[in-house]
């Protein structure tokens, strides 16, 4: 396991967290490194064995079928002592931030100047069992474009301050700051239409709290650019960034499958990842932070 540095802070989120850890020069930290590696190890031999023992009774009819799959979930969830995140980070702000349990990689900067602010995650419910997480998410901001529009209001203001202020959040929302949303798939049953659906229901309510009813051809402007014909298997990554302009630009695994001019559809996308009820409120949090630390530099 390696721990390097972040280029801003970033926290996971609250029901995965793992407790604070002493720094990487420290004993106790290689202690709890080897401690780490063992119980992954352990954790994997423990699925790997059930798997294979509940493989054998199924042929003999001695267990339900799929039961070897149920115990492995209940290993998981029921057995905290055993981390499910990896925390790797940046002793270079160009490389990579790895921060998930599955090891989902995000690039530290987009574009050039957009720079990473924030990790998060969009987790469901499925049959009733435990949520899993459907993809990861990172929102970047542009460096010039978050100095240029918030500087002059908020350079002054602590960390505190602005992590208790509302008004930080809607003027990062509603300014004409370049931003990416960057969601990477995590599970792998997730079909485009699953997508769509999900979409026209989360961003279909935004655009009725920020705009009204009437814009629903302006839902399906926006949601008619998920095809059937793409595929998004686990790794895929959709990018939904705000162009100067108010221009919302969706791409698939690089590929862009749309744009469209409105502040409206911008707003209530962001809405759903920093703003008064977001997927995930660690991220919104981390955002808020690390944009306060653009601005005091």
């Amino acid at each position: 396991m390696v721990s390097l540095r972040f280029p801003f802070p970033f926290s996971l989120p609250s029901s995965s967290r793992l407790p604070s850890t002493p720094s990487a020069n420290s004993r106790p930290f290689k202690a709890s490194t080897v401690a780490v590696t063992v119980a992954a190890t352990a954790a994997v031999a423990t699925i790997a064995a059930t798997a294979a023992i509940s493989a054998s009774a199924e042929d003999t009819g001695t267990i339900p079928k799929h039961h070897f799959l149920q115990e492995a979930l209940n290993f998981f969830f029921t057995n905290r002592s055993v981390p499910l995140w990896s925390s790797l980070s940046l002793a270079n702000s160009s490389d990579p931030v790895v921060n998930s349990r599955a090891g989902v990689s995000f690039p530290s900067v987009l574009a050039d100047s957009r720079k990473l602010l924030g990790i998060g995650f969009r987790r469901k419910s499925v049959l009733g069992l435990r949520n899993i997480d459907v993809y990861a998410f990172g929102v970047y901001a542009d460096n010039n474009d978050v100095k240029k529009m918030m500087g002059e209001k908020y350079q002054k203001s602590s960390s505190s301050e602005i992590k208790e202020s509302k008004e930080f959040t809607d003027d990062l929302i509603e300014n004409d700051i370049s931003m990416t949303v960057r969601l990477q798939i995590m599970y792998s049953k997730l079909s485009i239409r699953s997508v769509r659906n999900a979409f026209e229901d989360s961003v279909g309510s935004r655009l009725q709290k920020f705009g009204g009813p009437d814009n629903k051809e302006l839902l399906q402007r926006f949601t008619s650019q998920f095809k059937d014909e793409y595929k998004i298997p686990r790794g895929s990554v959709i990018e939904l960034a705000r162009e100067r302009g108010y221009v919302l630009r969706t791409t698939i695994d690089g590929k862009e499958v749309g744009s469209i001019q409105s502040k409206l559809l911008c707003r209530s996308i962001l809405d759903l990842y920093i703003g008064e009820d977001p997927f995930d409120k660690q991220a919104k949090e981390d955002v808020k932070l690390n944009v306060a630390s653009l601005l005091q530099k």
